[in-house]
């Protein structure tokens, strides 16, 4: 009775939370959402054309936190991009004047990192950890081998005040109705948000949970995305991920696992 108790106040704990960070903590990530637009489709942007997108999306990240309340949820899903806008989930790009195949824009983002302490009962005791906005800039350099792209981003939230820089390849291959997207990320994360997610402070510390300050990380991911047109506007997708975490993150006494994992599903229909 208790554990249905204890249940029962998380789920209305985090059906409280405002809509957007429900969406967010879909883990449906601005990869995994952003569409698979043609190189026609670019042209038209160009042009002063645009592209709506509508569907439904669920996915659930395994977060490396010792034992860890895990959610997945069912999410709607809006994409829209044009010659100066790109919106893809919980991410809002500016785009900016590109360089020949190398295009810059401003971003935004949303992220769900972070925690409360009911959500594990290893986090009894600590203070709540808050989801943030992002600021900053990304570069994509479009090529014949692969996509490679830069994005330098700091948390404008002021929660962590840490700043977070991503480099990735990846490279989309077609087959019929099939597309598929593998991609390779290195994320480097300064010690300020290693040491607001994953450190223990003073007053948080006790006897099997030792005062951690973070250090700077490195992680590297793995991902590949699937994408089947069950019809020339409707697309049906599967993102899989797995990072491994830096040492700065390993090491912190609240991490019970080496890696994180993610897996999104979704349809979309492009108008």
């Amino acid at each position: 009775m208790k554990k249905q108790t204890r249940l029962a106040a998380r789920g209305s704990r985090f059906h409280g939370r405002p809509a957007f960070t429900a969406i967010a903590v879909g883990v449906v990530s601005a990869t995994c959402l952003a569409p698979a637009w043609a190189q026609s489709d670019e042209e038209k942007f160009r042009a002063g054309g645009s592209q709506w997108g509508l569907g439904i999306a669920a996915g659930t990240d395994r977060k490396p936190y010792r034992e860890f309340d895990d959610k997945g949820v069912v999410i709607p899903m809006v994409t829209y991009e044009n010659r100066w806008v790109s919106v893809a989930g919980p991410s809002l790009d500016l785009k900016l004047p590109s360089a020949g195949p190398v295009s810059f824009r401003l971003r935004a983002r949303y992220t769900s990192d972070g925690y409360e302490a009911e959500d594990s009962p290893y986090l009894t005791g600590m203070d709540e950890r808050k989801a943030s906005i992002w600021l900053g800039g990304a570069a994509i350099w479009h090529n014949e081998l692969a996509n490679l792209s830069a994005e330098l981003l700091a948390d404008a939230s002021g929660h962590s005040k840490g700043t977070r820089v991503k480099l990735q390849v990846d490279r989309r291959f077609t087959s019929g109705a099939f597309s598929f997207t593998p991609r390779v990320a290195v994320q480097w994360a300064d010690r300020k948000y290693v040491d607001y997610y994953y450190g223990v402070r003073a007053a948080e510390s006790r006897a099997d949970r030792a005062q951690y300050d973070g250090k700077s990380a490195a992680n590297i991911e793995l991902g590949l995305r699937v994408d089947y047109a069950v019809a020339p506007k409707q697309t049906i997708f599967l993102d899989v991920s797995g990072t491994s975490l830096g040492s700065g993150i390993k090491n912190s006494p609240l991490v019970g696992r080496s890696s994180q994992t993610g897996v999104r599903v979704g349809y979309l229909y492009r108008f």
